[in-house]
């Protein structure tokens, strides 16, 4: 097998440029606009492409294929998480070369920002990360020319996942990921890369606005709270209410809705949880806040090994194995938040005691 050496727009090629290559992206609109980047930028070599829309939970297997294969890789909006990935990755790494992997995650950043093979930036989104590394001399004027049809749908990904809420057309655009699935988005930005919605497009995903509009309505009625030692405690809401497209908004909703905390009658929550039964077994639970706890939580419970898990400090997601029940996540975040708490109070209690309090 060819020694891995790294390509001018920082893909993890073989030496033999006519060899196959991969690009590794998340599932949200964040994810599918990198993956059409990505595919914009170098389907014109000729060479054969393989596209893996994935989560935290596949995405180490991914990597670790691509190595040992000597395919090219390049890996957006997703990070390693086990450290013989990331082992593996540092062996390998030609020194001297292009980074090849393109996050804004500030668990990435805080993980992996000193290394070379990583561009991390948490001011935008991976999309943009990468679309900015690229204009910054890091890509010839053929490539740049075929990725600027997709300059608005950068802007709108860029808008959306950082819940910048300049552009309403970023809710519409996450419908469309859920209505369509990543890979029907991904074929419609590469098929057409104008973000501008066709009629039919535009009135499809504002009906689907309007239904996601009930799914809300129905799941409020069904959230517990837990105060779990924090002002305004969080809140969960377990599997069946809601699509998993649905979560940004929710809980946007939910933290941010005028008719919570300026009355002074309800304080806003300071974490919500939403619980989902994943299709092959294990859970996918979404965290949402607005100073930083949802990161916190992801760093206190994932272990590397049984509970995954990765993402900003106001918008993360944890996954659980199979033989959790939802009220087990629900006492595994409220012990979290306890720890966190107790810690910022500084009486020393750790997440292990508060487990096995709870037990």
């Amino acid at each position: 097998m060819c020694r891995p050496v790294f390509c001018l727009e920082g893909v993890y090629m073989n030496c033999d440029k006519n060899a196959l290559f991969h690009i590794i992206s998340h599932t949200d609109l964040d994810g599918v606009t990198a993956a059409a980047l990505a595919w914009r930028a170098f389907y014109h070599r000729g060479a054969p492409i393989r596209l893996s829309l994935t989560g935290y939970g596949e995405v180490d297997n991914l990597i670790m294929e691509s190595i040992k294969s000597g395919c090219g890789m390049v890996v957006l909006d997703l990070s390693p998480q086990f450290q013989a990935t990331v082992d593996e990755i540092d062996r390998t790494f030609p020194s001297g070369s292009a980074p090849f992997l393109f996050d804004h995650h500030k668990s990435t950043f805080e993980k992996y920002a000193n290394r070379p093979w990583i561009v991390a930036d948490t001011a935008y989104c991976g999309a943009m990360v990468y679309w900015n590394w690229l204009f910054a001399g890091n890509a010839d004027s053929e490539t740049l020319r075929r990725i600027e049809p997709l300059r608005d749908i950068v802007r709108i990904a860029n808008d959306r996942d950082l819940w910048i809420n300049e552009d309403p057309d970023g809710r519409l655009w996450q419908a469309m990921i859920t209505l369509c699935g990543e890979w029907g988005a991904f074929a419609r930005l590469i098929s057409n890369p104008c973000a501008v919605f066709t009629e039919s497009e535009r009135a499809a995903v504002t009906g689907f606005v309007s239904r996601q509009e009930e799914r809300f309505k129905r799941a409020k009625e069904h959230l517990s709270k837990d105060c779990a030692g924090n002002r305004g405690g969080f809140l969960f809401l377990g599997d069946g209410f809601l699509e998993f497209g649905d979560t940004s908004d929710f809980c946007g909703m939910l933290l941010d809705s005028p008719d919570r905390g300026d009355r002074g009658d309800e304080k806003p929550p300071v974490l919500v949880a939403l619980a989902y039964k994943k299709t092959g077994g294990g859970w996918a639970v979404s965290l949402r806040s607005r100073n930083g706890l949802a990161g916190k939580v992801v760093s206190l419970l994932k272990d590397g090994r049984k509970i995954r898990g990765g993402g900003h400090g106001d918008a993360a997601a944890l996954y659980f194995p199979n033989n959790y029940s939802e009220g087990g996540i629900k006492e595994s975040v409220s012990a979290a938040l306890r720890a966190e708490s107790e810690s910022a109070s500084g009486m020393g209690v750790t997440l292990g005691d508060l487990i096995k309090g709870a037990m």
